[in-house]
C-alpha cells in the first residue's frame, strides 16, 4: 500500500481528473491541494520547485521526488499499485495497453481540450467560431471512430478488462457528451461511456461541474 499521496491540482482540470480517477480506482490514500485557474499558485516559487513548468497535476508519493506530466504519473501509479488486468507485467501485454493509452492522450484528449472544449466553453459566445468548432469536432470524431470500432470488438479500449488506457480515453468523454455540440452517431462509444458512468471513481472525479470554467 502506498504512503499518503500528495497531489497538486484543481479538481476541474481534465488532467487532474484523469489522475484522481486512477488514484481512486487503485484505492490509494491521498491529499489534494487546489491549484491553478481561480486558485492561482502555479507561479509560486514553492510550486515551481516541484514542477519548473508550472503545470498541473504534480504528484508526490511519500518521500519520493515529485512527478509531473500526467502520462508519466499514471504509468508510475499503475506500475507500483496496479494489478495484472490494469497494467500487465508482461512487456508485450503492457505495451498493448500503453499504446492505446498514448493514442488516447494524443488523438483524443489533445484534439478535444483546446480545439473543442476551450472554443465551446472557455470562449465567450460572441467570439466563438462556429466553423472552427465544427471542423475540430469532425477531426476529433475521426479519431473517436477508431475507438468506437475497437469497442465493437471488446468492452474496453485495450481488451476485455478495464485498464490504464480507459483512464486516458474515458476522462474526456464526460465533457464530450455534455457540452453543446452536434455529435456523430457512435453507439459503441456511447455504450462504453455509459459503462464508465457506473464506476464510482468516474462519477466522483470526472462527472463533476465545470461551470467555473465557463466564460459568459
Amino acid at each position: 500500500m502506498s504512503t499518503m499521496l500528495t497531489i497538486w491540482g484543481r479538481k476541474t482540470s481534465s488532467n487532474v481528473q484523469a489522475l484522481m480517477w486512477c488514484v481512486d480506482e487503485l484505492g490509494l490514500p491521498y491529499l489534494r491541494h487546489d491549484l491553478g485557474h481561480r486558485f492561482g499558485g502555479l507561479d509560486d516559487a514553492a510550486f515551481r520547485r516541484l514542477n519548473p513548468n508550472g503545470t498541473i497535476p504534480v504528484l508526490q508519493d511519500g518521500d519520493e521526488p515529485p512527478l509531473w506530466e500526467t502520462g508519466a504519473i499514471l504509468r508510475y501509479l499503475a506500475t507500483c499499485y496496479g494489478d495484472e488486468d490494469f497494467w500487465p507485467s508482461k512487456p508485450i501485454a503492457r505495451a498493448h495497453v500503453d499504446r492505446w493509452a498514448e493514442w488516447a492522450k494524443i488523438n483524443v484528449a489533445m484534439q478535444f481540450t483546446v480545439p473543442v472544449f476551450w472554443r465551446v466553453v472557455r470562449t465567450p459566445p460572441v467570439q466563438q467560431d462556429t466553423a472552427a468548432i465544427t471542423a475540430a469536432v469532425e477531426n476529433l470524431e475521426t479519431r473517436l471512430s477508431i475507438a468506437a470500432h475497437q469497442l465493437t470488438i471488446h468492452p474496453y479500449l485495450a481488451g476485455t478488462r478495464f485498464t490504464l488506457a480507459d483512464i486516458q480515453l474515458g476522462h474526456i468523454l464526460y465533457r464530450y457528451f455534455d457540452i453543446s455540440i452536434t455529435r456523430a452517431d457512435l453507439p459503441a462509444l456511447r455504450e462504453y461511456y455509459d459503462r464508465l458512468t457506473q464506476r464510482p471513481a468516474f462519477r466522483a472525479h470526472v462527472m463533476i461541474d465545470y461551470d467555473d470554467l465557463r466564460v459568459p
